[in-house]
């Protein structure tokens, strides 16, 4: 009997390397000629023409970068992004092959969505703190290799940034956020996000509280109904607005005294609170 076969992720890399194999790379005189029509013409036929003939180059690097635990699909398609911005800043006449400018594009989209996706606590806020975050794996191993060791001093020295930098990087990088997804029993389906409880209310309390503010609002519009259209006014300016008006821009308004209009806004506020007593009963 035959198995059901499901493609996974490395099947699906796979594929897409095995695709973009089939675009030939170009010669230097096609490479200019292509960037020169799309930079003077902008036609898009050549420009992706070029950017196909470069995405070998693109997974090449992304590879590079598959030790901080993200997807190298995810990390391919941020560096393609960066090859594709690199081409409408690249100017042919410079004598620069394409790629050559496009790495440091290429590479700066990539470390940007690996620190923006591998904490929900930023982890490297400086140029300096970015530049240890990348370098500090790498000169472990190459200190482990040349001298047996990995001493926080002596990494600190290589790079040139002080110890304490290196320890807090360290336990940074080594304290990464937990997945919801993550199963809290190997091969069950029960996971982190079932064990959080959820505090926002049910249904039918924000049912219920929605009816009572309808009811409530209600309640005032039929009140307000019942003063006078100055009254209302008054009201409408002194307690409704945002920000409210003040007593001396109502008097104004009205051409009477600070001490008339507080007058007429207590009495309405009181035919208010004896309709709405009225409308409870």
């Amino acid at each position: 009997m035959s198995t059901l076969y499901l493609p996974t992720i490395t099947d699906t890399l796979d594929l897409y390397i095995a695709q973009i194999k089939k675009f030939d790379l170009l010669s230097r005189e096609e490479e200019y000629r292509l960037a020169t029509a799309y930079r003077s013409q902008g036609n898009l036929q050549s420009a992706q023409n070029l950017i196909c003939a470069n995405l070998r180059f693109v997974v090449k690097i992304a590879h590079g970068y598959r030790g901080y635990g993200l997807k190298t699909l995810d990390l391919i398609q941020e560096g393609n992004i960066g090859m594709m911005m690199a081409l409408r800043k690249f100017d042919p006449e410079r004598g620069l092959k394409f790629i050559t400018y496009a790495v440091w594009w290429i590479r700066a989209y990539i470390n940007n969505f690996i620190m923006k996706n591998w904490s929900l606590v930023k982890i490297g806020t400086t140029q300096a703190q970015k530049k240890l975050f990348f370098k500090l794996n790498q000169t472990r191993r190459a200190l482990r290799r040349l001298t047996g060791r990995e001493e926080p001093q002596d990494i600190a020295k290589e790079l040139a940034v002080r110890d304490d930098e290196v320890e807090e990087m360290a336990l940074r990088m080594a304290a990464r956020d937990a997945s919801l997804n993550l199963e809290l029993t190997e091969g069950s389906d029960y996971t982190l996000l079932d064990s959080l409880a959820d505090e926002r209310d049910n249904q039918e309390t924000l049912l219920l509280e929605h009816e009572e503010a309808r009811i409530l609002s209600t309640r005032v519009e039929d009140a307000l109904a019942v003063l006078k259209e100055r009254e209302r006014h008054i009201v409408q300016q002194r307690i409704l607005c945002d920000p409210p008006q003040t007593l001396q821009e109502l008097a104004d308004h009205y051409g009477i005294s600070r001490e008339r209009i507080r007058q007429i806004e207590k009495c309405a506020l009181e035919k208010l609170k004896g309709q709405l007593v009225l409308a409870n009963s």
